[in-house]
C-alpha cells in the first residue's frame, strides 16, 4: 500500500525548515564551526523534553539528505547507503491508529555509514554503528537517529581513514612500516592484545535487567552503553571480572529481567566459556566450559545461541574462528573464518545450576547467525525433560552467505534471484546420553520464500514451548530478505507481509500486557524503499496486517536488531 504520510520534519521548500526537526550534517569540525556562525537556532521539542537543546546546525539548503549513488552514476536502493547527517529527530506522522498501550521505546542498532574519507568499507558488517529510535506515546511517535560515538568511529571521523580492525576491513600501515622487519610481529601483538579490534558496536541493543542500554558487537571492547531518551553515548562498559582477555563474545547475550547470559569463545584452549551476569552488576561469573570437540585450532563462530528454563545451548559450527585469516590483510570469502565440515558439527548443553555437561552430540553440519529460541520436552510422562528442541534460522550449511553481504554484490544485484536458500532448522537433542542429535526443516522452506533470518518471539515465551516465530522471509526473485513473516511452527504454516522494492529489517514482537494468547501483541520494522524513501511499520501480531505506519523525511539504511524499552 502506497503511503499517504508526510512527516512534520519534513522540508516544505529550499528555504523553509519546519521547527519540528534538527538535523546535524556530517561534515568536518572546521565546517561545523563555519556553519555554526552562520547559523544559530534554538528548538524546542517534546522529543527532548527532559533536556534543553543547543544550538542546532542546519544546512538551510538542503536539510534533508541527498541519496547516494554507486557506480556508473547508478541509484542503488537507499537501504545499502550511508546515513547523510550524524543525527536527526522529530516527530513522525502517523498513517492508521496505534495502540493505546504500546508506550514505550523500540530502538533499532546497525551499521549505518559505509565510507570514511575516501575510503569504501566492502561489507554490510563494517559499517558504524547507527541508532535509531521510535518513542511511542499516547498514539504518537517521536523519532530519531544517531551514530554511535565509538572509538573506532571518531578515530575514523579524526584522521578521515580507518583505523581499527572491522569485520572484513584492515588499516592500512604506514609507508614506513614495509621497511620495518618487526611491524609484522607488532601487528600480531596487536591484534591479540585487543588493541587493534573495533568497539564498533554496531550488531544489538539490548536493555538489561536494571534498565542499562548498551550497544553490542562480537568484540567485548564493543560493550556501549547509550541514553535511549537522547541516543547519546554514554561510554563504555566496564566489566568487572577479569574476563576481557579473551576479547571476543557473543554477539547476542539472553537477557531477562534478572541475568544475562553469554558465551565467551576462547582462542587459545578452543573452547566456550559460558558466563552470567546479574542485573544490577558489570562482574559476569562462569558458571562452565565446553571444551570442542573438533580437531580444528579454533572453535566454532557463536554469533548467538540458545537458552532453556534448566539448560544452556552451545552451538560448535563447522564455520570456525581462523587465526590465518584473522591475520590477512585482505579478506578471503570467509573472511575471519574457515569452514571445516570434516571436523564435525555439534551441540552441547549445559546446566544453568551446576554447569556439568548433560549433553554433546553430533549433528549433521549447520551453519546460522541467529538461534530463535529452546525448550524442553518430557517425552516418557515422567515429570523430567529428555530431549531439547532448539530452532534456529539455518542456511543449509552454505556458506556463501557470508560473501552475499558486501556492498558491491548488494547494490549491483538488485532483483537477480542470488539469495542462498534458508529455512528453519530445527535441532533434536536427546539427554539421554545419546551420541548424536538431528537437525531437520521444521517449516517447509518454500512457504516463506526459501529466506528466514531477523528473528524474534514473544519474549515471554523465552526458553519455553512455543509456536510463532516473526522473522525475514522472501518474495522471489531477490538478493536480500524482502518480506516479514510470521511461522507457525505447529500449524505449519506462514504469513507474508510485503510491498515492491522494500527491505525490511527485523520484525520485533512486542506483547500486550495481559495478553492471554501468543501473538497478542504489534510487530515494528523500519522499512527500507526502493525509491530512497523509509517507513516505520506495525503490524498486527496475531492477524499479520498492517494496522499503522509513519514515513521519515529522508531513507534510512537497513539495520539489524532491536530492543523495546517499555515506559514506566
Amino acid at each position: 500500500m502506497a503511503s499517504l504520510i508526510t512527516a512534520k520534519a519534513i522540508m516544505m521548500s529550499h528555504h523553509h525548515v519546519l521547527s519540528s526537526t534538527r538535523i546535524t550534517t556530517l561534515c568536518s569540525d572546521k565546517a561545523n564551526d563555519n556553519q555554526q556562525r552562520k547559523t544559530k537556532l534554538r528548538i524546542s521539542h517534546r522529543f527532548f523534553s527532559r533536556r534543553t537543546i543547543s544550538a542546532a546546525v542546519i544546512n538551510s539548503a538542503s536539510p534533508v539528505p541527498k541519496k547516494e549513488t554507486v557506480e556508473d552514476e547508478r541509484r542503488c536502493h537507499v537501504a545499502w547507503t550511508s546515513v547523510q547527517q550524524e543525527k536527526w529527530e522529530g516527530e513522525l506522522t502517523v498513517q492508521g491508529k496505534i495502540p493505546t498501550w504500546l508506550n514505550g521505546t523500540y530502538l533499532r542498532n546497525g551499521p549505518g555509514l559505509w565510507n570514511i574519507g575516501d575510503h569504501d568499507f566492502r561489507h554490510l558488517f563494517d559499517g558504524y554503528s547507527t541508532l535509531v529510535k521510535l518513542e511511542f506515546d499516547d498514539g504518537r511517535i517521536f523519532s530519531g537517529h544517531r551514530l554511535l560515538e565509538s572509538e573506532a568511529y571518531k578515530a575514523a571521523k579524526k584522521h578521515k581513514k580507518l583505523c581499527y580492525r572491522e569485520f572484513s576491513e584492515t588499516p592500512k600501515p604506514l609507508r614506513n612500516n614495509f621497511k620495518n622487519p618487526f611491524s609484522g610481529v607488532r601487528e600480531i601483538v596487536k591484534l591479540f592484545s585487543g588493541e587493534s579490534l573495533t568497539d564498533n558496536a554496531n550488531t544489538g541493543v539490548i536493555c538489561l535487567g536494571d534498565g542499562r542500554v548498551m550497544c553490542l558487537t562480537e568484540t567485548q571492547k564493543g560493550s556501549i552503553l547509550v541514553d535511549h531518551d537522547t541516543l547519546e553515548t554514554i561510554g563504555k562498559f566496564k566489566y568487572d571480572d577479569g574476563l576481557c582477555d579473551h576479547m571476543i563474545h557473543s554477539a547476542h547475550p539472553i537477557v531477562t529481567e534478572t541475568e544475562m547470559w553469554t558465551l565467551i569463545p576462547d582462542l587459545v584452549k578452543p573452547g566456550y566459556r559460558v558466563v552470567r551476569m546479574e542485573a544490577g552488576s558489570n562482574k559476569r561469573e562462569v558458571v562452565g566450559r565446553v571444551k570442542c570437540r573438533s580437531g580444528s585450532w579454533g572453535p566454532g563462530w557463536v554469533h548467538s545461541f540458545a537458552v532453556t528454563e534448566n539448560y544452556v545451548l552451545i552451538p560448535e559450527m563447522p564455520l570456525r574462528y581462523s587465526v590465518r585469516n584473522l591475520l590477512r590483510a585482505e579478506p578471503t570469502p570467509l573472511y575471519k573464518f574457515e569452514w571445516c565440515p570434516n571436523d564435525g558439527a555439534f551441540v552441547h548443553v549445559m546446566s544453568k545450576h551446576t554447569g556439568e555437561i548433560v549433553a554433546s552430540v553430533e549433528v549433521p553440519a549447520y551453519v546460522t547467525f541467529h538461534f530463535i529460541n529452546a525448550y524442553e520436552e518430557d517425552e516418557t510422562g515422567d515429570g523430567k525433560a529428555t530431549v531439547i528442541i532448539a530452532d534456529c534460522c539455518e542456511h543449509n550449511a552454505d556458506t556463501r552467505i557470508l560473501d552475499m553481504l558486501r556492498l558491491h554484490t548488494l547494490r549491483s544485484s538488485h532483483g537477480d534471484d542470488v539469495l542462498p536458500d534458508a529455512r528453519i532448522g530445527r535441532f533434536r537433542i536427546p539427554l539421554d546420553g545419546s551420541k548424536y542429535g538431528k537437525l531437520e526443516t521444521a517449516v517447509e522452506a518454500e512457504k516463506h520464500g526459501r529466506a528466514m533470518d531477523m528473528c524474534s518471539i514473544n519474549p515471554l515465551y523465552l526458553g519455553l514451548k512455543y509456536r510463532y516465530v516473526y522473522a525475514c522471509g522472501a518474495k522471489r526473485p531477490c538478493n536480500f530478505p524482502n518480506a516479514l513473516t510470521k511461522v507457525d511452527i505447529v500449524e505449519k504454516k506462514v504469513k507474508i507481509w510485503h510491498e515492491h522494492g522494500i527491505i525490511p529489517s527485523e520484525p520485533f514482537f512486542v506483547p500486550r500486557p495481559g495478553a492471554t494468547h501468543e501473538d497478542d501483541g504489534v510487530v515494528i520494522s523500519i522499512v527500507s524503499e526502493e525509491n530512497g524513501g523509509s517507513y516505520a511499520i506495525l503490524l498486527d501480531g496475531s492477524s499479520f496486517e498492517e494496522i499503522a505506519r509513519a514515513k521519515f523525511p529522508y531513507g534510512l539504511p537497513y539495520g539489524l536488531h532491536g530492543c523495546w524499552i517499555p515506559k514506566h
